[in-house]
């Protein structure tokens, strides 16, 4: 594969003047320069864009933001929380985790762990690092090509529904995202143009040159690693092309690669060590459990083909068809293969999810804004000379009108019920109106102590892996036959104080609780349509009557 860039892949010419003016690259002199925006700028917009986006993403995605991270951290904070089984098989590292359990320290310090700050905060912190990702996205979309490209990349950031859904949640998948950007700038800014490989020009490599960029980006991809091993396949790819025309590749190797890669190693798993009270090597685990054994198919499996036909251009949506242009208008081959390269790895992976190619969304919406930016130098008019609406107007406007509307349903009301019985719990709890709680609902349908924030007994439905094929857990035994599920396991259900469950299974039971005095006392909206069993349309709270 040969990655000389051509004369014209440096981006496109910026937009001719108002009024006229040849909009070919032939004539760059008649056209303005654009106007560079200072990067405290950038950040202040995206701080103040994603602190927006973080208060309003109400709704419920993936287990994984709660219950392998908050959880964890409010475990660690207050002493309570549940570990699910992952932790328990040394899969789970805790660089992430501490992270929040930090924040929720800080805010007990200050007396602020009340209901509404221990659901907000660690969004709004994770929107801090979103926002650095977004400047760094800006940055490096302006090395790889120019100023204009960098202010479209920026713009196509910020209005895709499925970043403004994911960015700001606590997944590590989020985090690794912001990570993996920050990485391929100073990786990028690296690179040696002497030797026709690298993908900005010798005038940008002389401005941007510095001789501790290769190390910070060795040290961040190192980090990501260390929060989600699986993003090695990410800098593997990265690492490998270049290594191929690296002069000095022993120096590289051994006084770069390995000792960085060694000391971020290292202070994790003595981390990990000592958080664990035992010795665990957690990437090991992780990738033996994940990669090696197939253990993530017990969550389910997809068709091979399933990130390039459904996934990602779900992800990516009305942005599909501009980043496929930017790719093959850019020639920009090192970073379209990335994106290829990680989408056709994870591919051979049996369990697959939307978050898990989360980090090469920005890439891909980076090549959208390269094409936004060359359609920006034609002005349409019609045949009597009478300005009408351009292509990158009308562009413009799909975009916003496919996106907003879309990133506001899911971030406000698809699958919020679970969210909001939580934080009704946790001001109920807060008042002292809570003895304990069961959840009748798949497992980790709903946060737990780290929303709840109080001591008090729970119990959810248990779905750990079992080493005996065809077992099935309690999730699923309930499912099959609610009623006589609970009856056999939990007999007598006045030892809590309130029962949360879904619409769908409510009328199994119903009678059951009423028999035991129970009766309603609030039902949430959750989702207008079907996910993967039956509708679960609401989310139903019953409590025992002499609590009341």
């Amino acid at each position: 594969m040969s990655h000389r860039r051509r004369p014209h892949a440096a981006g496109p010419p910026p937009p001719p003047e108002e009024g006229g003016g040849d909009p070919s690259p032939q004539s760059p002199g008649k056209a303005p320069r654009i106007r560079p925006w200072p990067e405290r700028r950038v950040l202040a917009l995206a701080l103040a864009f994603r602190a927006v986006n973080a208060l309003l993403v109400r709704t419920y995605f993936n287990p994984d933001e709660h219950w392998q991270c908050l959880e964890v951290a409010h475990r660690v904070a207050f002493g309570y929380g549940h570990l699910t089984w992952e932790w328990k098989r040394g899969l789970r590292g805790y660089l992430h985790p501490l992270i929040f359990a930090a924040l929720y320290k800080f805010l007990a310090f200050l007396h602020l762990d009340t209901p509404w700050f221990m659901v907000m905060a660690p969004r709004l912190l994770q929107s801090v690092f979103a926002a650095f990702g977004d400047l760094y996205l800006y940055k490096l979309s302006k090395l790889i090509f120019n100023e204009h490209v960098a202010q479209w990349t920026l713009f196509s950031q910020l209005v895709n529904w499925f970043m403004f859904f994911c960015i700001t949640r606590t997944l590590s998948n989020s985090l690794e995202t912001v990570l993996t950007v920050a990485g391929l700038y100073y990786w990028f800014i690296a690179i040696k143009s002497s030797k026709g490989i690298s993908v900005i020009s010798k005038q940008q490599a002389s401005s941007y040159q510095s001789p501790h960029s290769r190390k910070v980006a060795l040290l961040i991809a190192a980090l990501a690693c260390a929060i989600r091993p699986t993003s090695a396949i990410t800098w593997l790819y990265v690492g490998l092309l270049d290594f191929i025309y690296i002069k000095s590749k022993c120096r590289f190797l051994f006084l770069e690669v390995i000792p960085l890669g060694a000391i971020v190693l290292a202070a994790t798993t003595f981390l990990d060590w000592w958080m664990y009270g035992s010795r665990v090597i957690v990437p090991l685990n992780f990738l033996k459990f994940n990669l090696f054994s197939s253990g993530g198919d017990y969550y389910g499996t997809h068709v091979f083909h399933w990130y390039f036909t459904q996934g990602f251009p779900s992800m990516i949506w009305t942005f599909l068809p501009l980043s496929v242009f930017g790719v093959i208008k850019s020639r920009e081959w090192r970073l379209s293969g990335l994106i290829a390269w990680v989408l056709g790895v994870y591919s051979i992976l049996g369990h697959k999810e939307f978050r898990f190619v989360l980090p090469v969304l920005p890439l891909a919406l980076m090549f959208s804004g390269y094409f936004l930016a060359a359609m920006s130098q034609f002005k349409g008019k019609n045949l009597h000379g009478k300005r009408h609406f351009s292509r990158l107007q009308l562009s413009v406007i799909l975009l916003i009108i496919t996106n907003v509307p879309m990133a506001l349903y899911m971030s406000l009301f698809h699958q919020r019920g679970t969210e909001d019985v939580m934080f009704y719990l946790s001001k109920e709890a807060h008042n002292g109106r809570v003895k304990g709680v069961l959840f009748l609902m798949p497992c980790h349908s709903t946060p737990y102590y780290s929303t709840l924030h109080s001591s008090l007994p729970m119990r959810f439905l248990d779905c750990t892996p079992s080493d005996n094929k065809g077992t099935l857990d309690e999730s699923d035994r309930f499912l099959m036959n609610p009623l006589d599920f609970v009856g056999e396991v939990f007999g007598n259900l006045s030892s809590f104080s309130h029962i949360v469950l879904f619409e769908s299974e409510e009328r199994h039971v119903i009678q059951l609780l009423l028999h035991d005095s129970f009766q309603e006392v609030r039902r949430f909206f959750h989702s207008h349509f079907k996910i993967d069993r039956d509708l679960q349309s609401s989310v139903v709270v019953y409590s025992r009557r002499d609590v009341l």
